[in-house]
Order: C-alpha cells, then structure tokens, then sequence
C-alpha cells in the first residue's frame, strides 16, 4: 500500500497498466452490477437538478423508474446509489450507435449544460473504488472481466492506472496530492525494473 496523507492507495495503482477501450468494453460498468453507483447527498442533488436537461436522452423505463423512486436508492447495504432500471442497468445510461452505454450526464457536461457537475465522483473515479473508514480512506482497483480490454490497452500504449486516472484523482484528491502518487509510483516501477 502506498500512504498519502490520510489515504491507502492500492499498489495496483502502480502496477497494472489501464486505458478504457470503450469500442471493447461498451460502456459495461454503467449496466452491470447489482446496484447503482454510490453517492452522496450532495451528489443526489446534482443529480435531480441536472435531470430536465438530460431526461430526454434515458430510457422510458429509466423515466418510468425516476418518476417512481427519484434518481437515487438505499440499497441492501445501507448506502445512497443511483437508481437502476431491471435490477443493473443505471438510469443515466444512454446509448449511441454499436451499442455503446455512455453517460448521459457526462455527455450533457461535455457539451456545457450541467455547469460543474459531470457525473457522481464514483462513476468518475471508476474502475477506482473509495472505502472510507474512521481515520483513512482506502483506494482499490476494482478488477473484473469488463475492463480487460482497458487492461489490455493500457499496457499496449505504456498507460499505467494512476496515469490514467489523473483528472479523477486530481479532482477527488488535490493536485498536491496526486504530485505525491505519482512519485510514489514512480519509484515503485523503478524498483520493478532494477
């Protein structure tokens, strides 16, 4: 494990190499699970004041599922997530041509229209997961079979995980803080190498 501050990164962050491969993976992570991606109260307010200006491009069942519970749950575990249409799919998924799943929200941010917020930090931090605990915050990997491909890509084009995920992190974490992973995981890799 790698410590910043108050943080336990993974040392996958270091060690695996990571780019999304969107016309491999499809946009899985948005459609597969069991529940929909954690946030916070904050973020469910985001998320209902930015609903009129991407409503128009969700599903009629993610519109019919909104209208009948809002754009969020608690699911069995107690945390606050994005509502889910047949039990994966997320509300805010839209599709685009070869069957892509993006994000409606993040689509509507990259055109100017939901101002600041582009998404949950969870979904923007994805395939990075936050486990908060009373003292320190935990930073995983979250590996499984979807993001191989992103996997695979990664380590074609010399992508290491931290690299990747700067703008998240940065976001998440403070570029100060992000300065401080990087040399961290460059002087694992060169211990990898001597």
């Amino acid at each position: 494990m790698i410590e910043i501050g108050n943080t336990l990164v993974s040392l996958d962050l270091a060690e695996r190499f990571f780019c999304c491969d969107l016309d491999q993976c499809l946009g899985q992570c948005c459609i597969e699970g069991d529940a929909g991606a954690p946030i916070t109260t904050a973020e469910q307010r985001e998320l209902e004041r930015v609903l009129p200006i991407v409503e128009q491009q969700l599903t009629p069942q993610a519109r019919r599922v909104i209208g009948e519970q809002g754009v969020s749950y608690i699911d069995e575990e107690g945390d606050l997530v994005t509502s889910i249409v047949g039990g994966r799919d997320c509300v805010f998924t839209c599709h685009a041509p070869g069957g892509k799943c993006l994000c409606a929200i993040d689509s509507a941010f990259r055109q100017g229209l939901t101002g600041s917020f582009r998404k949950p930090i969870s979904c923007y931090l994805y395939p990075l997961r936050l486990t908060e605990y009373p003292s320190f915050t935990a930073v995983n990997y979250h590996r499984w079979k979807i993001c191989r491909s992103a996997e695979a890509n990664g380590r074609r084009l010399g992508i290491r995980l931290y690299q990747f995920m700067k703008a998240p992190l940065t976001e998440r974490f403070g570029k100060e803080w992000y300065d401080e992973l990087v040399q961290a995981c460059e002087a694992i890799i060169e211990n990898e190498i001597d």
